[in-house]
Protein backbone atom coordinates (compact mmCIF):
# COMPACT_ATOMS: atom_id res chain seq x y z
CA UNK A 1 0.00 0.00 0.00
CA UNK A 2 1.31 3.54 -0.86
CA UNK A 3 0.07 6.59 1.14
CA UNK A 4 -1.29 9.69 -0.67
CA UNK A 5 1.94 11.18 0.79
CA UNK A 6 4.19 8.97 -0.78
CA UNK A 7 2.14 9.16 -4.33
CA UNK A 8 2.48 12.90 -3.56
CA UNK A 9 6.10 12.56 -3.71
CA UNK A 10 6.43 10.18 -6.59
CA UNK A 11 4.24 12.22 -8.64
CA UNK A 12 6.58 15.69 -7.82
CA UNK A 13 9.51 13.42 -8.69
CA UNK A 14 8.00 12.31 -12.23
CA UNK A 15 6.80 15.85 -12.90
CA UNK A 16 10.14 17.31 -12.21
CA UNK A 17 9.03 19.38 -9.32
CA UNK A 18 10.87 17.66 -6.32
CA UNK A 19 13.95 18.73 -7.81
CA UNK A 20 14.52 21.62 -10.79
CA UNK A 21 16.08 18.55 -14.00
CA UNK A 22 19.06 19.15 -16.23
CA UNK A 23 17.10 18.31 -19.32
CA UNK A 24 16.77 19.67 -22.09
CA UNK A 25 13.53 21.32 -23.04
CA UNK A 26 12.29 18.86 -25.64
CA UNK A 27 13.27 15.89 -23.32
CA UNK A 28 11.83 17.10 -20.82
CA UNK A 29 8.25 18.24 -22.75
CA UNK A 30 8.23 14.84 -24.00
CA UNK A 31 9.45 12.95 -20.59
CA UNK A 32 6.08 14.84 -19.99
CA UNK A 33 3.33 13.75 -22.64
CA UNK A 34 3.35 16.77 -23.63
CA UNK A 35 2.05 20.13 -21.93
CA UNK A 36 -1.30 21.32 -21.58
CA UNK A 37 -1.23 24.81 -23.52
CA UNK A 38 -4.84 26.32 -24.28
CA UNK A 39 -3.52 29.36 -22.47
CA UNK A 40 -0.42 29.94 -24.68
CA UNK A 41 2.02 31.39 -22.30
CA UNK A 42 1.25 29.10 -19.82
CA UNK A 43 3.50 26.33 -20.52
CA UNK A 44 6.52 28.58 -20.28
CA UNK A 45 5.76 28.55 -16.46
CA UNK A 46 5.40 25.08 -16.48
CA UNK A 47 9.07 24.70 -17.77
CA UNK A 48 10.60 27.32 -15.78
CA UNK A 49 8.80 25.14 -12.44
CA UNK A 50 10.25 22.06 -13.74
CA UNK A 51 13.76 23.05 -15.47
CA UNK A 52 17.22 24.17 -14.06
CA UNK A 53 17.99 27.73 -15.87
CA UNK A 54 14.95 27.37 -18.56
CA UNK A 55 15.25 29.87 -20.76
CA UNK A 56 11.93 30.16 -22.90
CA UNK A 57 13.69 31.35 -26.26
CA UNK A 58 14.39 27.33 -26.34
CA UNK A 59 10.56 26.11 -26.25
CA UNK A 60 9.80 29.18 -28.59
CA UNK A 61 12.70 27.85 -30.44
CA UNK A 62 11.34 24.52 -30.91
CA UNK A 63 8.10 25.54 -32.05
CA UNK A 64 9.36 27.87 -34.95
CA UNK A 65 11.76 24.82 -35.98
CA UNK A 66 8.84 22.92 -35.77
CA UNK A 67 10.34 20.11 -33.37
CA UNK A 68 7.15 21.02 -31.23
CA UNK A 69 3.44 21.67 -32.06
CA UNK A 70 0.33 22.82 -30.76
CA UNK A 71 -2.59 20.83 -31.41
CA UNK A 72 -5.80 19.19 -29.90
CA UNK A 73 -5.04 15.64 -28.82
CA UNK A 74 -5.25 14.60 -25.14
CA UNK A 75 -8.89 14.95 -23.70
CA UNK A 76 -9.53 17.11 -26.79
CA UNK A 77 -7.70 19.83 -25.77
CA UNK A 78 -4.66 21.90 -26.95
CA UNK A 79 -1.50 20.77 -25.85
CA UNK A 80 2.10 21.16 -27.04
CA UNK A 81 3.69 17.90 -27.94
CA UNK A 82 6.47 17.03 -30.12
CA UNK A 83 6.29 16.58 -33.68
CA UNK A 84 7.53 12.78 -33.51
CA UNK A 85 4.84 12.35 -31.02
CA UNK A 86 1.99 13.57 -32.62
CA UNK A 87 2.55 12.11 -35.90
CA UNK A 88 2.90 8.58 -34.55
CA UNK A 89 0.15 8.70 -31.38
CA UNK A 90 -2.61 11.02 -33.64
CA UNK A 91 -4.30 7.88 -35.45
CA UNK A 92 -4.90 6.56 -32.04
CA UNK A 93 -6.72 9.23 -30.89
CA UNK A 94 -9.50 9.76 -33.81
CA UNK A 95 -11.73 7.71 -32.50
CA UNK A 96 -12.02 9.27 -28.63
CA UNK A 97 -12.02 13.06 -31.05
CA UNK A 98 -15.01 12.23 -32.84
CA UNK A 99 -16.62 10.94 -30.16
CA UNK A 100 -16.25 13.91 -27.63
CA UNK A 101 -17.02 16.46 -30.33
CA UNK A 102 -20.59 14.58 -31.19
CA UNK A 103 -20.88 14.74 -27.64
CA UNK A 104 -21.17 18.47 -27.77
CA UNK A 105 -22.26 18.55 -31.30
CA UNK A 106 -24.36 15.46 -32.42
CA UNK A 107 -27.85 17.25 -33.01
CA UNK A 108 -25.90 19.82 -35.08
CA UNK A 109 -24.22 17.58 -37.12
CA UNK A 110 -27.53 15.28 -37.82
CA UNK A 111 -27.40 14.50 -41.43
CA UNK A 112 -23.52 15.52 -42.24
CA UNK A 113 -21.66 12.88 -43.33
CA UNK A 114 -18.64 13.50 -41.58
CA UNK A 115 -15.69 11.73 -44.15
CA UNK A 116 -17.19 13.70 -46.72
CA UNK A 117 -17.10 16.93 -44.55
CA UNK A 118 -13.34 15.95 -43.38
CA UNK A 119 -12.63 15.65 -47.01
CA UNK A 120 -13.34 19.12 -48.28
CA UNK A 121 -12.03 20.38 -45.27
CA UNK A 122 -8.81 18.93 -45.77
CA UNK A 123 -8.93 20.12 -48.70
CA UNK A 124 -9.63 23.11 -48.25
CA UNK A 125 -6.99 23.62 -45.70
CA UNK A 126 -4.14 21.94 -47.98
CA UNK A 127 -4.89 24.47 -51.19
CA UNK A 128 -4.98 27.93 -48.88
CA UNK A 129 -2.80 29.92 -46.93
CA UNK A 130 -3.29 28.76 -42.73
CA UNK A 131 -6.66 29.88 -41.69
CA UNK A 132 -8.42 30.63 -38.85
CA UNK A 133 -11.18 28.10 -37.70
CA UNK A 134 -14.30 30.83 -38.55
CA UNK A 135 -12.74 31.29 -42.02
CA UNK A 136 -12.61 27.56 -42.34
CA UNK A 137 -16.56 27.46 -40.68
CA UNK A 138 -17.45 30.20 -42.98
CA UNK A 139 -16.20 28.30 -46.15
CA UNK A 140 -17.31 25.30 -45.21
CA UNK A 141 -20.84 26.58 -44.61
CA UNK A 142 -21.58 27.54 -48.25
CA UNK A 143 -21.72 23.64 -48.96
CA UNK A 144 -23.30 22.78 -45.31
CA UNK A 145 -25.25 25.50 -44.14
CA UNK A 146 -27.18 23.90 -41.45
CA UNK A 147 -25.07 23.25 -38.39
CA UNK A 148 -23.46 27.36 -38.75
CA UNK A 149 -19.86 27.96 -39.69
CA UNK A 150 -18.99 27.76 -35.57
CA UNK A 151 -19.38 24.07 -35.55
CA UNK A 152 -18.34 23.48 -39.03
CA UNK A 153 -14.36 24.98 -38.20
CA UNK A 154 -14.18 23.68 -34.66
CA UNK A 155 -15.41 20.11 -36.15
CA UNK A 156 -13.04 19.93 -39.04
CA UNK A 157 -10.04 22.02 -37.37
CA UNK A 158 -10.19 20.46 -33.79
CA UNK A 159 -11.28 16.51 -35.15
CA UNK A 160 -11.67 15.87 -38.54
CA UNK A 161 -8.70 17.13 -39.93
CA UNK A 162 -5.08 16.93 -37.94
CA UNK A 163 -3.72 20.65 -37.51
CA UNK A 164 -1.41 22.53 -36.10
CA UNK A 165 -1.95 26.39 -34.61
CA UNK A 166 1.25 28.03 -36.44
CA UNK A 167 3.93 30.17 -34.35
CA UNK A 168 3.57 33.14 -33.38
CA UNK A 169 0.96 31.64 -31.26
CA UNK A 170 2.23 30.04 -28.41
CA UNK A 171 5.79 32.05 -28.99
CA UNK A 172 7.11 33.39 -25.74
CA UNK A 173 6.26 37.28 -25.37
CA UNK A 174 4.53 37.28 -28.48
CA UNK A 175 0.25 37.81 -29.20
CA UNK A 176 -1.39 36.82 -32.35
CA UNK A 177 -4.71 34.80 -32.87
CA UNK A 178 -5.01 31.03 -33.99
CA UNK A 179 -3.95 30.36 -37.55
CA UNK A 180 -4.17 26.60 -38.41
CA UNK A 181 -2.40 24.19 -41.04
CA UNK A 182 -2.35 20.34 -41.46
CA UNK A 183 -0.18 18.66 -39.47
CA UNK A 184 1.52 17.03 -42.11
CA UNK A 185 1.91 19.87 -44.71
CA UNK A 186 3.45 21.66 -40.97
CA UNK A 187 5.77 18.51 -40.27
CA UNK A 188 6.60 17.61 -43.79
CA UNK A 189 6.13 14.06 -42.97
CA UNK A 190 2.87 11.60 -42.66
CA UNK A 191 0.37 11.03 -39.63
CA UNK A 192 1.35 7.28 -38.79
CA UNK A 193 -1.40 4.85 -39.14
CA UNK A 194 -2.87 3.75 -35.38
CA UNK A 195 -1.36 0.36 -33.77
CA UNK A 196 -1.51 -1.60 -30.75
CA UNK A 197 2.04 -0.62 -30.04
CA UNK A 198 0.90 3.20 -29.99
CA UNK A 199 -1.20 2.18 -26.78
CA UNK A 200 1.51 0.13 -25.00
CA UNK A 201 3.85 3.07 -25.40
CA UNK A 202 0.94 5.58 -23.99
CA UNK A 203 0.95 3.28 -21.14
CA UNK A 204 4.80 3.80 -20.35
CA UNK A 205 5.02 7.07 -21.10
CA UNK A 206 1.82 8.02 -18.53
CA UNK A 207 3.21 5.87 -15.75
CA UNK A 208 6.96 7.84 -16.27
CA UNK A 209 5.35 10.56 -15.92
CA UNK A 210 2.87 10.19 -13.75
CA UNK A 211 2.86 7.03 -11.77
CA UNK A 212 1.81 4.73 -9.84
CA UNK A 213 -1.48 5.39 -11.16
CA UNK A 214 -4.61 3.39 -12.09
CA UNK A 215 -6.18 2.97 -15.26
CA UNK A 216 -8.63 5.47 -14.68
CA UNK A 217 -6.14 8.21 -14.06
CA UNK A 218 -4.36 7.30 -17.21
CA UNK A 219 -7.91 7.49 -18.68
CA UNK A 220 -9.12 10.77 -17.22
CA UNK A 221 -4.91 11.74 -18.79
CA UNK A 222 -5.86 11.22 -22.46
CA UNK A 223 -9.38 10.91 -22.32
CA UNK A 224 -9.03 7.33 -24.48
CA UNK A 225 -11.53 4.72 -23.16
CA UNK A 226 -10.10 1.79 -25.14
CA UNK A 227 -6.48 0.83 -23.70
CA UNK A 228 -7.67 -1.95 -21.65
CA UNK A 229 -5.59 -4.29 -24.45
CA UNK A 230 -2.55 -1.73 -24.17
CA UNK A 231 -2.33 -2.31 -20.35
CA UNK A 232 -2.45 -6.31 -20.38
CA UNK A 233 -0.01 -6.36 -22.94
CA UNK A 234 2.45 -4.42 -20.82
CA UNK A 235 0.83 -5.87 -17.49
CA UNK A 236 3.95 -8.27 -17.53
CA UNK A 237 6.80 -5.45 -17.17
CA UNK A 238 4.74 -3.59 -14.16
CA UNK A 239 4.52 -3.91 -10.62
CA UNK A 240 1.82 -2.53 -8.76
CA UNK A 241 0.31 -1.00 -5.31
CA UNK A 242 -2.75 -0.11 -3.96
CA UNK A 243 -3.78 3.10 -2.62
CA UNK A 244 -5.34 4.53 0.78
CA UNK A 245 -8.51 3.79 -1.57
CA UNK A 246 -8.10 0.42 -1.94
CA UNK A 247 -7.69 0.75 -5.86
CA UNK A 248 -4.89 -0.80 -7.57
CA UNK A 249 -2.06 1.19 -8.73
CA UNK A 250 0.57 0.43 -11.58
CA UNK A 251 3.68 1.42 -12.01
CA UNK A 252 7.03 1.26 -13.95
CA UNK A 253 9.06 -1.24 -11.81
CA UNK A 254 12.47 1.00 -11.95
CA UNK A 255 10.36 4.59 -11.37
CA UNK A 256 11.51 7.09 -8.40
CA UNK A 257 9.27 6.48 -5.68
CA UNK A 258 10.97 8.66 -3.11
CA UNK A 259 10.75 8.70 0.41
CA UNK A 260 7.20 9.55 1.69
CA UNK A 261 9.49 12.41 4.16
CA UNK A 262 11.58 13.86 1.42
CA UNK A 263 11.01 17.81 1.36
CA UNK A 264 9.33 19.12 -1.23
CA UNK A 265 9.93 22.98 -1.89
CA UNK A 266 7.32 25.82 -3.29
CA UNK A 267 6.30 25.52 -6.97
CA UNK A 268 4.10 27.51 -8.83
CA UNK A 269 1.64 25.64 -11.72
CA UNK A 270 0.75 27.39 -14.50
CA UNK A 271 -2.90 27.25 -15.82
CA UNK A 272 -4.38 23.43 -16.32
CA UNK A 273 -1.29 22.20 -15.27
CA UNK A 274 -1.42 18.39 -15.62
CA UNK A 275 0.15 17.53 -12.53
CA UNK A 276 -3.27 17.72 -11.63
CA UNK A 277 -5.37 17.31 -14.71
CA UNK A 278 -3.45 13.98 -15.38
CA UNK A 279 -5.51 12.13 -12.66
CA UNK A 280 -8.71 10.80 -11.88
CA UNK A 281 -8.39 10.57 -8.24
CA UNK A 282 -6.29 13.95 -8.12
CA UNK A 283 -6.22 13.78 -4.22
CA UNK A 284 -2.31 12.99 -4.05
CA UNK A 285 -1.99 16.65 -4.94
CA UNK A 286 -4.96 18.53 -4.10
CA UNK A 287 -7.39 18.32 -1.37
CA UNK A 288 -11.17 17.47 -2.75
CA UNK A 289 -12.59 20.74 -1.54
CA UNK A 290 -10.25 22.38 -4.02
CA UNK A 291 -10.18 19.57 -7.00
CA UNK A 292 -12.02 22.15 -9.40
CA UNK A 293 -9.91 25.13 -9.15
CA UNK A 294 -7.89 23.51 -11.43
CA UNK A 295 -10.73 22.81 -14.05
CA UNK A 296 -11.56 26.51 -13.83
CA UNK A 297 -8.09 27.58 -14.75
CA UNK A 298 -6.92 28.64 -11.68
CA UNK A 299 -2.71 29.11 -10.91
CA UNK A 300 -1.79 26.68 -8.49
CA UNK A 301 0.95 27.23 -5.57
CA UNK A 302 2.16 23.97 -4.40
CA UNK A 303 3.47 23.94 -0.44
CA UNK A 304 4.93 20.70 0.82
CA UNK A 305 3.51 19.05 -2.57
CA UNK A 306 0.01 19.97 -2.11
CA UNK A 307 -2.17 22.79 -3.82
CA UNK A 308 -1.97 25.30 -0.95
CA UNK A 309 -2.88 28.36 -2.63
CA UNK A 310 -3.76 30.65 -5.79
CA UNK A 311 -1.37 33.14 -7.61
CA UNK A 312 -1.86 36.16 -10.61
CA UNK A 313 0.07 38.30 -11.46
CA UNK A 314 -0.66 41.84 -11.92
CA UNK A 315 1.26 44.88 -13.19
CA UNK A 316 4.29 42.90 -12.74
CA UNK A 317 3.64 41.64 -9.36
CA UNK A 318 2.77 38.28 -9.04
CA UNK A 319 -0.25 38.19 -5.88
CA UNK A 320 -0.66 35.11 -3.80
CA UNK A 321 -3.97 34.52 -2.04
CA UNK A 322 -3.59 31.15 0.60
CA UNK A 323 -5.92 28.38 0.82
CA UNK A 324 -4.75 27.51 3.82
CA UNK A 325 -2.84 29.08 6.97
CA UNK A 326 0.42 29.84 5.92
CA UNK A 327 3.13 29.13 8.69
CA UNK A 328 5.99 31.91 8.62
CA UNK A 329 8.37 29.78 6.77
CA UNK A 330 5.61 28.65 4.60
CA UNK A 331 4.94 32.25 3.54
CA UNK A 332 8.64 33.15 3.30
CA UNK A 333 9.34 30.15 0.77
CA UNK A 334 6.14 31.49 -1.22
CA UNK A 335 7.34 34.43 -1.02
CA UNK A 336 10.96 33.50 -2.14
CA UNK A 337 9.67 31.42 -5.31
CA UNK A 338 7.22 34.11 -6.26
CA UNK A 339 9.75 36.83 -6.14
CA UNK A 340 11.41 34.73 -8.68
CA UNK A 341 8.59 33.96 -10.91
CA UNK A 342 8.21 37.38 -11.35
CA UNK A 343 11.44 38.20 -12.43
CA UNK A 344 10.84 35.27 -14.56
CA UNK A 345 7.94 36.81 -16.32
CA UNK A 346 8.96 40.17 -16.70
CA UNK A 347 12.64 39.52 -17.85
CA UNK A 348 14.03 40.59 -15.17
CA UNK A 349 12.43 44.10 -14.58
CA UNK A 350 10.00 43.36 -11.35
CA UNK A 351 10.61 41.04 -8.37
CA UNK A 352 7.59 42.00 -6.44
CA UNK A 353 5.40 39.43 -4.69
CA UNK A 354 2.39 39.88 -2.58
CA UNK A 355 1.40 37.25 0.03
CA UNK A 356 -2.01 37.74 1.59
CA UNK A 357 -3.55 36.97 4.56
CA UNK A 358 -4.12 32.97 5.24
CA UNK A 359 -7.79 32.22 5.70
CA UNK A 360 -8.98 31.98 9.26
Amino acid sequence: MLSTRALNRATLARQLLLDRADLPVLDAVAHLGGLQAQEPQEPFTGLWSRLADFDPASLSGLLLDRRVVRTHLMRRTVHLVPTDDVLAWRSRFDPMLRQRLLGVYRRDLEGVDLDELAAAGAQLLAEGPPRTMAEVGRLLAVRWPGPGPRVLGETVVTVLVPTVQLPPRGVWGATGGVRVQPLETWAGRPVEKGTDQVGETLVRRYLAAFGPAATADLRAWCGLAGLPAAVAAVRAELVSFRDERRRELLDLPDAPRPDPDTPAPVRFLPAFDNAILGYDDRSRIVDDAHRGLSVAGERAVLVDGRVAGLWTVTAGTVDVAPLRRFSRADRAAVAEEGRRLAAFLSGGESSRVRVTASPR
